[in-house]
């Protein structure tokens, strides 16, 4: 088992530390009351005041109800300013107009929801000066079960090394609510109760998964080149180095 105490600190300095280089004053995640938002809000919270959770229910009657009412008892417990935007009109939009097109296929319908999440988080990220924070877990990318562009799009992921046993175990070390801690994974799309996603595929297939390393150690930043048809004087590519240090990708080590 990870020494979970050592994580924590590590964590929360490994949030400060992309913070303080990317420029910006704070961070924004979605909570969706599951287990992986929970664990990412309280390090981001930790590790940095200014941390906003977002709610965002998109048609499905359980993110109205149990999903909201868990993401509203993480917020309360760990002081999280949370505001709550509903996408349904906006997915229902985005379903009518396209359907016009073509026959829209379920797993096309399903991953709107996820997008227009990220799209959310992004607007309200670049418009607070925050950094998006990812909520995926080790797991979840083993087993590809996440959305392109959808909650697979973040500035960093604080959890992405962390397998879901691991991530049910820091949640128990770190004292996390109950309602989280013995929650069956949604997303409020098509996870069913099992814990099994689409085809499924169980989500909790990380007990095959190597157990990896016993101790947190992200990669280095790895910066993304801009492409430019000039290249600029040096005074004038360290001002753009720091007007673009929030597009930057920061990477946990695998």
């Amino acid at each position: 088992m990870r020494d979970y105490e050592k994580e924590y600190h590590d964590r929360v300095a490994y949030v400060r530390n992309i913070l303080a280089e990317s420029g910006m004053n704070g961070i924004v995640y979605g909570n969706s009351g599951g287990k992986d938002s929970g664990l990412v809000g309280i390090l981001c919270k930790a590790a940095c005041e200014n941390t906003l959770g977002v709610i965002m229910p998109c048609a499905s009657r359980r993110n109205f109800s149990i999903d909201k009412d868990d993401a509203l008892t993480v917020a309360k417990k760990y002081g999280i300013d949370t505001v709550t935007v509903d996408l349904t009109s906006e997915r229902n939009l985005a379903v009518r107009k396209l359907s016009r097109l073509t026959d829209l296929t379920d797993a096309a319908v399903v991953n709107i929801a996820p997008r227009l999440r990220m799209l959310t988080l992004y607007t309200l990220g670049a418009s607070t000066g925050r950094l998006v924070a990812g909520t995926g877990n080790r797991s979840e990318a083993y087993m590809g079960y996440f959305t392109k562009w959808g909650d697979g799009a973040y500035d960093f992921d604080p959890i992405a090394d962390l397998t879901v046993t691991e991530i049910y175990e820091f949640l128990d070390y770190l004292h996390a609510p109950e309602c989280i801690c013995t929650k069956a994974p949604s997303a409020g799309s098509v996870r069913r109760p099992d814990g099994r996603g689409r085809n499924g595929r169980d989500l909790r297939g990380d007990r095959r998964l190597p157990s990896g390393r016993r101790s947190f150690r992200p990669r280095p930043v790895r910066h993304r080149e801009v492409p430019h048809p000039q290249r600029p004087q040096a005074p004038r590519r360290a001002e753009l180095s720091g007007l673009t240090a929030s597009r930057r990708f920061y990477h946990l080590g695998a």
